[in-house]
């Protein structure tokens, strides 16, 4: 499978846009490009059964945060809201900005 690119990046706020979260804000955790899956802070939390590794940890049933589609989450815009992302070449630097006010992000 190929990797894409995504404008996404990692601690970018994001709202949910569709499915079982939506409309929830977080910051993105972690992004597989190959798989085209995003992981948000507090949305999509999952159970997990967990085993006790060491003396300190604990075992049991523990809520964590599972991935899911990259395609159901915005950038979310200071001024807009959630907002798609373009591309401005400032100089020599390519920077990312709002597609509705324009405004960097």
């Amino acid at each position: 499978m190929a990797e894409i690119k995504y404008k996404l990046r990692k601690d970018d706020l994001v709202e949910v846009i569709a499915g079982k979260d939506k409309g929830k804000k977080g910051k993105i955790i972690q992004i597989n490009a190959t798989k085209g899956r995003v992981m948000v802070t507090g949305v999509n939390m999952v159970k997990k059964a967990m085993k006790k590794r060491k003396q300190t940890d604990r075992g049991g049933i523990v809520e964590i945060e599972a991935a899911f589609a990259i395609s159901n989450v915005m950038m979310v815009c200071p001024k807009c809201g959630p907002v798609r992302l373009g591309y401005k070449i400032d100089g020599d630097k390519k920077v990312r900005v709002c597609r509705k006010c324009g405004g960097a992000l």
